[in-house]
């Protein structure tokens, strides 16, 4: 692959996460649902080792809530981006 398909492929996601994340699901997801039926929800909250760097999607300094989810989208691709060329860095050093 080279720069410019990656790119290209950075940009396409970036517009999927800033487009799609609006309407990502508010329900709990599964393992959050099983534990409120359950009943054991509340021995699970304790506080974080690390605490979160947008915790839920409330991004500072932005007063809509949309506005705010696509920005954690966006930040969240960039992010995850990151890493992996870190680590492919990394991975390609050791060869």
């Amino acid at each position: 692959m080279n720069k410019k398909e990656i790119l290209f492929g950075l940009a396409a996601a970036i517009i999927l996460a800033v487009v799609l994340s609006p309407f990502a699901s508010p329900w709990p997801d599964g393992l959050e649902k099983v534990a409120e039926d359950k009943g054991f929800l509340a021995k699970g909250e304790v506080e974080p080792a690390v605490s979160a760097p947008i915790p839920d999607y409330a991004w500072p300094g932005l007063k809509s809530e949309e506005a705010a989810t696509r920005a954690a989208g966006a930040s969240g691709t960039l992010i995850v981006f990151g890493v992996g060329c870190a680590v492919a860095a990394l991975i390609r050093r050791k060869s």
